[in-house]
């Protein structure tokens, strides 16, 4: 019986993979009025109050201006008491009395708690360490996206919610789980779906074989049975077999949040939309590529006691980028995205859990606001007096009815969004000027992960070296969109690939494409060394594109991290210590920067040429502040004719639906660099720590 199982969920799983990009799914922009520009909502959990209290709380978000609520996010103990045995009684009563005061309902399905007598009668659903231990009942996201019962009898309770409330016009849309993500599940169904997934990939075992190399150190296998799910702690474990295990983790996570939509789609009209609240985590490969979903969302907090932001105390502002890279990231996934948890004070589950600054919270919310967000949901309205998260702040504070600091930074933010409703005019579209400073930086999680693996030297990180890239750009004040090989390269005059490590003949062929009709192509350290296995090339290092960056790379270097050197450019020195490419250019390749301090001193670092109507810049060195990429950059963007602004660090200027607006994490007030004609309708020209401002532009 169990086999019959794992056969007819294969077979589900089997069809449940990611669909192209090429089949595109209805605008979700559809669901969304633009003349509201966005909402606001909470979460709020009426299971934990007395029902006495229900009424009061609702008026109170009513009175604070929120317009949505969300319920149900780990009720799945009170949807389903025993199996079976289902109670809506409670949760319909919560909808009537949000509907009252005039509240739309964001429905939540309950995955992430499920209750205990599941637990207890298949213990298998709990996920399983590397170690053998299991993890038991008692917190949340402790079941196994791969086991068997565990998927059948969530499909049972969803199908149940959906029937339940899919035609209700009241409930505007569904959040899947909680902050799903990839997770490494050693028990006895995620290896036999490994197996499974690994027969669907490769055509035989010799295959795989092939792929992993396994005639490395003797790891030859004569039958799929024999593979288990990789040991992440065991030194020297096969490599390739990591990245195909981590595709399969990802895919897990699709398939489950795939198999979700579609439970509830049977049941849903079409004004309801459904997607999830996601970590941006960008080495996550599921937050791209949930197919079935309408539209990705995104869940932030930005103060928890970590060192984000700048100077001594920037940790209670955070860091300008967290808000902004997320933005961008999701936002070119499907067109739309909403942000379904940003905090509304101090949160409870970091190291140290400082207060944000005062204006920190409204803040976040223009920054969310300013990269086109439709919705922004705050966890959560009250804060609770029981379980594992007493000190995190709400809306109101314990009491339930004291509104707390970030309340009142939520209302102020609010009422500011309805002042901007009035202006809105939906012909006046963002400046030229700002437009032609767009740019895409294709990324591809799967790089991040084989280079983590790989790092070769302790000065790697993945993350911070595409950071450097992003960073200059929004000092340059370019929107930017994060996109991936499913997107069309040529909407964009300039489009960067930084350590796109793994490449096949196809994507080469691409960026040729791109830029000998006009594209501007930027690669940088680490591009091309790699097949999409994790395996070298049986060439010499990078050579599939040397014809299109016009050099040979000769070799790289890495430095001591207490012995840096240098790069000059354009007169002046950049210190790097953790990738350095030396390259032998073509006679008509350019060399904008070399090398200093080393037996490869005067060699090139940096080159650009042009190729047909476009160009390709290519940076080979990692410098240690970033400061080299921007100056690159800007010089790429001089030649093209492209105007920049030079932004302060920590200031952003972004335009959606017409309006300009600024947000500022620095540690001083700045002089917004925009015309003396413009209109202000939130702020002023000059924008203090932790300012907003907003504004028209007049012609």
């Amino acid at each position: 019986m169990k086999n019959l199982r794992i056969f007819s969920f294969l077979l589900v799983f089997c069809f449940s993979g990611v669909t192209l990009f090429s089949q595109m799914k209805k605008d979700p922009s559809r669901f969304f009025d633009p003349a509201k520009l966005t909402e606001v909502g909470t979460y709020y959990y009426p299971e934990h109050w007395d029902e006495s209290q229900w009424k009061r709380d609702f008026i109170k978000m009513k009175e604070l201006g929120f317009e949505f609520v969300h319920f149900a996010e780990f009720a799945w103990a009170m949807l389903e008491p025993s199996e079976g045995v289902y109670d809506f009684a409670w949760l319909d009563k919560a909808v009537d009395l949000a509907s009252e005061q005039g509240l739309k309902v964001i429905m939540c399905t309950s995955t992430a708690t499920p209750p205990v007598w599941l637990v207890r009668k298949h213990p298998d659903v709990l996920i399983r360490h590397e170690n053998g231990t299991k993890m038991d009942h008692g917190a949340r996201q402790h079941p196994s996206f791969s086991n068997i019962f565990y998927r059948e009898y969530a499909m049972k309770m969803i199908e149940k919610l959906a029937q339940h409330y899919g035609k209700d016009k009241r409930i505007m849309g569904w959040q899947l789980d909680n902050e799903p993500r990839p997770h490494f599940d050693f028990g006895e169904d995620a290896h036999n779906r490994f197996r499974e997934w690994l027969k669907r990939k490769y055509s035989s075992i010799d295959a795989l074989n092939t792929a992993w190399g396994t005639r490395f150190w003797s790891q030859i296998y004569s039958d799929f049975s024999e593979i288990n799910i990789p040991r992440l702690s065991q030194m020297f474990m096969n490599s390739h077999q990591i990245l195909d295990y981590q595709r399969f983790a990802t895919e897990e996570t699709i398939s489950f949040l795939n198999e979700q939509t579609r439970t509830i789609r049977k049941h849903t009209i079409p004004e309801q939309w459904i997607t999830t609240n996601l970590i941006p985590e960008y080495s996550d490969g599921h937050l791209r590529y949930i197919d079935q979903l309408d539209f990705h969302s995104y869940t932030r907090y930005m103060v928890f006691g970590e060192r984000f932001g700048m100077g001594e105390k920037g940790y209670r502002l955070g860091h300008v980028e967290r808000i902004a890279k997320a933005n961008d990231f999701f936002r070119t996934v499907d067109g739309v995205y909403g942000v379904m948890e940003l905090q509304p004070g101090q949160v409870n589950w970091g190291r140290i859990n400082p207060q944000p600054y005062p204006g920190a919270v409204r803040l976040w919310l223009w920054h969310v606001f300013a990269g086109g967000s439709k919705f922004t949901c705050t966890y959560r309205f009250r804060q609770p007096i029981y379980g594992t998260e007493l000190y995190h702040y709400g809306i109101v504070g314990p009491d339930g009815v004291t509104t707390s600091n970030g309340g009142l930074e939520f209302v102020r933010f609010i009422n500011e969004i309805k002042t901007l409703r009035k202006a809105y005019n939906p012909s006046v579209s963002n400046p030229k000027e700002y437009e032609n400073r767009r740019t895409a930086i294709l990324y591809n999680h799967e790089n991040t992960w084989e280079m983590e693996r790989n790092r070769q030297t302790t000065e790697w990180n993945t993350e911070r070296h595409v950071d450097k890239y992003y960073n200059a750009l929004k000092s340059f004040g370019a929107p930017v969109d994060f996109i991936d090989e499913r997107n069309d390269f040529s909407v964009y005059n300039v489009m960067l690939a930084p350590a796109y490590q793994m490449i096949d003949d196809a994507l080469v062929a691409r960026w040729r494409d791109y830029v000998e009709k006009g594209g501007n192509l930027v690669l940088t350290a680490r591009t091309g060394h790699k097949n999409r296995m994790g395996q070298l090339f049986e060439t010499q290092f990078a050579e599939k594109i040397f014809s299109l960056i016009g050099a040979k790379l000769d070799f790289y270097d890495l430095l001591l991290p207490h012995h840096p050197d240098n790069v000059k450019f354009e007169g002046k020195n950049y210190s790097w210590t953790s990738w350095g490419e030396v390259f032998v250019p073509e006679r008509n390749t350019e060399t904008w920067a070399a090398y200093e301090g080393d037996f490869y001193a005067g060699r090139p670092a940096v080159i650009h040429r042009k190729l047909g109507k476009g160009s390709v810049t290519y940076v080979g060195v990692d410098s240690k502040d970033g400061n080299l990429e921007k100056e690159v950059l800007k010089k790429l963007y001089k030649k093209l004719n492209i105007s920049l602004l030079d932004l302060p660090e920590g200031l952003h200027i972004e335009y959606r639906d017409g309006f300009g607006i600024a947000v500022n994490y620095g540690e001083k007030a700045y002089v917004l660099p925009i015309s003396d004609k413009s209109e202000f309708i939130v702020g002023g020209k000059s924008i203090p720590k932790a300012g907003v401002s907003v504004w028209n532009e007049k012609k």
